[in-house]
């Protein structure tokens, strides 16, 4: 302990020459240095790209996000996924594929047995999952496919998984 420095009541000698160490540090640390500048740039870059990403969400969310796709990659390489979505894209039973050549390939699906379903599914690399409903208007008397996630103009690939949905009376 240090003869200069006076004790306070109630501490001992550890909590002494602990205070004392706090105080040396606190008189010899260096002021750390902040260039307001530099961080309020910095905070107004983040807020613009925020914004930026966020209205681009906006923008794909409302469905515009095709049409700015195909013109920022040129369009034409794009015309067989273009014309899937619009000739299919009330439809909730046809399927898209992006074979591995690169070929666009619709498969329709509806009023298909699940038996059927699945080996169009699975000539395709994907993996199909199903859920059967019960309905009145159901095509057939048992498992008719009614509805497939994700649909067209949605394109997949091989190894993604298929949501098959058929009905039965």
């Amino acid at each position: 302990m240090r003869s200069h420095d006076s004790q306070p009541s109630g501490c001992g000698l550890f909590e002494q020459e602990l205070v004392n160490a706090m105080n040396d540090f606190v008189k010899t640390a260096e002021t750390p240095y902040f260039d307001t500048a530099v961080i309020r740039r910095g905070a107004r870059r983040k807020q613009a790209i925020t914004t930026a990403g966020i209205a681009a969400a906006l923008v794909v969310a409302c469905g515009a996000g095709t049409a700015l796709a195909t013109s920022a990659t040129g369009g034409a390489s794009h015309t067989s996924v273009q014309t899937a979505a619009t000739s299919t894209a009330g439809d909730g039973t046809t399927v898209v594929v992006r074979t591995s050549n690169g070929k666009i390939v619709r498969t329709q699906l509806a009023g298909a047995s699940s038996t059927a379903a699945r080996a169009a599914l699975v000539r395709y690399g994907l993996t199909p999952a199903f859920t059967r409903v019960k309905t009145s208007d159901c095509p057939k008397q048992q498992d008719a496919v009614v509805a497939v996630s994700p649909h067209a103009p949605t394109v997949v690939h091989a190894g993604d998984t298929i949501l098959v949905t058929s009905c039965f009376r």
